[in-house]
Formats: C-alpha cells, structure tokens, sequence
C-alpha cells in the first residue's frame, strides 16, 4: 500500500474513452448483420469492408438515429452538421488501408454524465462524441508464429464518447463507466454487454505534483468497472 502522505502529495488526472457499439442490425456503411457472435470467421464481412475497388460506402440511418439519441442521453443536442473523415493507418485487421470515422466534425460536443461519490454528487464533462466504423479482429494463437484475422467485427457501428480531463480517483473512474452504461443502456442506444465487448473502455491517466499534466498512460480495450477502477 502506498503511503496516505505520499498519496497526497500527487495528483491523478483521467479521462475516459468508451466505443459504444450502436443497436443496428446491420453495419455503419454496409449491409451485413452487426451480430456475427455466432457466425463463423470471415462470413459477415463484405465489398465495403474489404475496401474492393468501386465499392462505396451508405450510411446506415438507423445508426444516426442512435447516436443522436445517445446525445440526449448524455445531456446535450445532436449536432445539426456533421460529416465523415478517413483515418488512415495500416494493420491487417483493417484491410482497406483506412477507417471512416469523425474528427473536424462530430455528431455530439459537451453534454454531461452525473457521478454520485460519498453521498456527493459531481458531473463529468463530455469533451465529444464521434461515429465510427469498428475494425476487425485478431488473435494470435499461443506457440505459433502466426496470426489469425476475423473480419465479422469489421464496419460496426461505434459512438466514441470521449470524457474530459475531469476524474481525479478510481472510484470516480468507476462510477463514471457505471453511469455511462446505464444511460446508454436505457436510452436503448446499445445492448451495452460488456462480456461480448459492447462497451469498450480506454482509461487515461496522468499523475502529478503540480498544475502541470505529467505523463499520460493508456490502458486500453477495458470491458469492466472492476478493470478501469484497477486500471487507475
């Protein structure tokens, strides 16, 4: 245990980011399912995700509709104007070189989630909301010199809710991913299943003496309040 006096000495900084993943049944800019949980590897994935040539993406208006949704639920309007970015970067999960996402121009900005922390309440600010395509998966079998790719996962639909700065312990972090699912999930925005990875959590943490940030740590691809609680 760390010493009470040396714990006061510093002070913790966090932000967190959530991937929600939208209650469509189809993908953000395709037409597979959005539910390959019992599908085989490589069966729900189509032209769009795979990035062929002439294949163009449609929005999935249901999508938006969810994400405008959530931004009630997080306290806020949806944005009256919002638009698409590529994001490029290279990994073999991402076989189109690039995933459509929003950076210039977001579907939600400000907005809110409450905490309540020993009898006291307190708001978290939300910095911004974002829609964006999910990537697919890998998995890298022990022993082997190889690495498997599942694209099924490919072209969900996401909301990144991303926090401010404004978490200063654990048990806030904790409260605030808690208060985070529950509006999310009764909004019906999501299934909100954590064990299935419906709600995925970044945890962003900066400790300090002074007013000056120190370094920042990312843990991330959290999918329970017990790990971002011991994340912090």
């Amino acid at each position: 245990m760390i010493n009470q006096a040396i714990k006061n000495l510093y002070t913790a900084t966090i932000g967190i980011e959530c991937h929600v993943q939208l209650k469509t049944k189809s993908k953000l800019f395709a037409s597979e399912t959005n539910d390959s949980r019992n599908l085989e590897p490589n069966t729900a994935v189509g032209h769009v995700s795979f990035g062929m040539p002439g294949a163009l993406p449609v929005l999935n208006e249901k999508a938006v509709e969810l994400a405008a949704r959530a931004a009630f639920a997080l306290n806020t309007i949806p944005q009256k104007f919002s638009k698409f970015d590529r994001k490029h970067y290279f990994y073999p999960d991402l076989p189109k070189g690039y995933q459509i996402s929003q950076f210039e121009e977001p579907i939600i900005l400000g907005g809110y989630i409450a905490i309540e922390i020993n009898g006291e309440s307190k708001r978290i600010g939300i910095t911004r909301a974002h829609m964006e395509e999910d990537a697919g998966k890998s998995t890298h079998p022990e022993g082997q010199d190889y690495s498997l790719v599942d694209l099924n996962r490919a072209g969900t639909p996401l909301l990144e809710i991303v926090s401010e700065p404004e978490i200063h312990s654990a048990a806030e972090a904790r409260a605030f991913a808690k208060a985070l699912y529950l509006q999310m999930k009764y909004a019906d925005v999501s299934e909100a299943d954590l064990y299935n990875g419906n709600m995925r959590f970044d945890v962003n943490v900066s400790v300090s003496k002074t007013d000056t940030l120190g370094t920042r740590t990312e843990t991330k691809n959290l999918n329970s309040f017990k790990a971002v609680e011991k994340a912090v």
